[in-house]
Formats: C-alpha cells, sequence, structure tokens
C-alpha cells in the first residue's frame, strides 16, 4: 500500500498547501495547483492511503478549501484519515 502524509501545519496558504500535496504525493510539474487539476493528477496516480497530518491547523489557515481538498481525496478513492 502506498501512503502520503501530508503535514496540515504547513498549509499556511492554498499555495503552501498544494506545494505540500505537490510534494506528499509527487505530483507532476504540470499539477495545476487549484482542486480540480489535484482531481486529474490523482486519476492517473494515487496513493491508496493518506494521513493528514495537524488538519486542524490547516483547516484554521484554508478554511473550506481544506473540506475541498478532503472531498477530492475521497471522490478518488484514497483512503483519508484525518488527525
Amino acid at each position: 500500500m502506498r501512503g502520503a502524509v501530508p503535514d496540515g501545519a504547513r498549509m499556511i496558504s492554498r499555495d503552501a498547501a498544494h506545494d505540500e500535496l505537490s510534494r506528499v504525493l509527487g505530483l507532476p510539474a504540470f499539477y495545476g495547483r487549484n482542486l480540480d487539476a489535484l482531481a486529474d493528477c490523482l486519476r492517473d496516480a494515487r496513493p491508496d492511503a493518506v494521513t493528514w497530518r495537524d488538519f486542524d491547523a490547516a483547516e484554521r489557515s484554508l478554511g473550506d478549501h481544506a473540506a475541498g481538498i478532503a472531498r477530492v481525496l475521497r471522490d478518488a478513492g484514497v483512503a483519508l484519515t484525518v488527525a
């Protein structure tokens, strides 16, 4: 099983969130850094599981965008755990 562990404390802005997702998920250089692009990239190569550390910190910084990221991951079939 392939897994990824993004750190919500590093997600202090939308740009920082997409930097962190790109880093931990190994997204391609052409990743468009938005929710639609994340969904597209996850169709090609997705982790089996993601454990999102410090989700609360990401939610404080990102608001609804954090929930949007979580929704995209779940819709792609990723087993998501928030911690």
